[in-house]
């Protein structure tokens, strides 16, 4: 492979890719909105390490949160962005991209 060609791995966007992170935003495309908990549960994360992802997500501003109560106790609920949605469809694209890659020749 010649010093100019790229292979397409480099084009993955970390901030997206990452396991985490890609299943937040799988959830939330599904979704119009989904609370903290819903998606502590459905990807098996603890609240530090989905509290940190979100963070993540937020800088980069592909998630938006929102606080509020449910009358008794504060939650959080958790909305893709546009940018968001454009990140991930560009990833989902790059991985089908690499999928439809000729192997190699020995």
């Amino acid at each position: 492979m010649s010093a100019t060609h790229r292979h397409p791995l480099a084009d993955l966007d970390e901030t997206v890719h990452q396991r985490a992170r890609l299943g937040i935003l799988a959830v939330l495309a599904e979704h119009e909105e989904a609370d903290f908990t819903h998606l502590r549960r459905t990807l098996g994360l603890t609240d530090g390490n989905l509290g940190r992802h979100l963070e993540v997500l937020v800088e980069a501003g592909h998630v938006e949160l929102r606080k509020g109560s449910d009358g008794r106790r504060p939650r959080t609920w958790a909305r893709i962005t546009p940018q968001g949605t454009r990140a991930l469809t560009a990833e989902v694209e790059l991985l089908r991209h690499l999928l439809r890659l000729d192997p190699p020749t020995p």
